[in-house]
């Protein structure tokens, strides 16, 4: 692949095996595309790499794309994965949550003990 703007060597790597050769086959599918096809390829693409894509077909800095757009491509991406089969012989990852648990305040730490009055 011709030097694009945001898109390293091994990102460059990983666009060829999965057939995206140039910027033309680049901006025929997409960023979200683009990144699916690497993630289903069973390459470990952050979301870095969807911002670079987009900012290769807008010929910007990755870290220029406006927020508002980030979030769309992360909904596309999300709305495609949600679509694809459970791996084989995995069950589907289900939504990541976080608990927290209240704990109730610990007595403060003291270095001694006080003394016991009967320790005299």
């Amino acid at each position: 692949m011709p030097k694009l703007r945001n898109i390293g060597p091994k990102s460059a790597a990983w666009l060829r095996q999965v057939g995206l050769r140039t910027h033309e086959d680049l901006a025929e599918v997409g960023a979200v595309e683009a990144y699916m096809r690497v993630k289903r390829a069973g390459f470990r693409a952050s979301l870095n790499m969807l911002y670079a894509l987009e900012g290769a077909l807008l010929d910007c800095h990755w870290q220029e794309i406006p927020d508002d757009r980030r979030a769309e491509l992360v909904a596309a991406v999300e709305e495609a994965t949600a679509g694809l089969p459970a791996p084989r012989g995995r069950p589907a990852a289900a939504p990541v949550t976080t608990t927290h648990h209240m704990r109730e305040s610990a007595p403060e730490p003291t270095l001694f003990d006080a003394p016991d009055a009967d320790d005299d």
